[in-house]
C-alpha cells in the first residue's frame, strides 16, 4: 500500500539522515492526513492507492508551479530544492504519456465524437482527459487538443 510505503519512508529517511527525502515524505504524509480529514475519516486510517496517487499528483503539480514562480523571481536555490522534492514525488507517480501517445488518443476521440469545429474543443478536451485520467499531464493534453484545430 502506497500510504504505508510513505510512512515507512519517513523512518528510513530519518535513519539515513536524508533531510531532503524526509521533508518530501513528511509533506506527503501531511497531505494524506489532510485528505483523510477532508473525507471525514480518522487521521490514523490509510488512503487507498488511487487516493494517495491523486494527493501525490497534486503535490507534484504544486512543486511544478513553485519552480516556475521561483524561476521568475531568480531564486535558483529554491528552484533546486523544489526540483529535488519533485523528483522524489515523481518516483511514486505512474509514468506520464508522451505527446505522441496523447495525440493518437486525441485524434481517435475527435473522430469517434465526430468533432469538426473548434467550438466543440471543450467537449473533446473533457473526453480525452476522462480517458487519460492520471496517465497524462493536463497542460500537455490541452496543447495537443489545441493543435488539432
Amino acid at each position: 500500500m502506497l500510504h504505508e510505503q510513505i510512512k515507512n519512508g519517513i523512518k528510513e529517511a530519518m535513519m539515513a539522515h536524508d533531510a531532503l527525502k524526509l521533508k518530501a515524505f513528511r509533506a506527503m504524509s501531511a497531505a494524506f492526513t489532510n485528505e483523510l480529514v477532508a473525507k471525514n475519516k480518522k487521521p490514523q486510517e490509510m488512503l487507498k492507492d488511487e487516493e494517495a496517487l491523486a494527493v501525490i499528483n497534486r503535490l507534484a503539480k504544486q512543486r511544478k508551479d513553485s519552480i516556475e514562480q521561483f524561476k521568475k523571481g531568480n531564486r535558483e536555490d529554491l528552484v533546486k530544492e523544489e526540483q529535488a522534492e519533485l523528483s522524489i514525488l515523481e518516483t511514486y507517480l505512474p509514468k506520464m504519456m508522451s505527446k505522441g501517445d496523447i495525440e493518437k488518443v486525441a485524434k481517435a476521440k475527435k473522430a469517434e465524437l465526430a468533432i469538426t469545429d473548434a467550438t466543440k474543443k471543450g467537449m473533446l478536451m473533457s473526453a480525452v482527459m476522462k480517458e487519460l485520467k492520471g496517465k497524462a499531464d493536463g497542460t500537455l493534453v490541452k496543447e495537443v487538443v489545441d493543435s488539432l484545430f
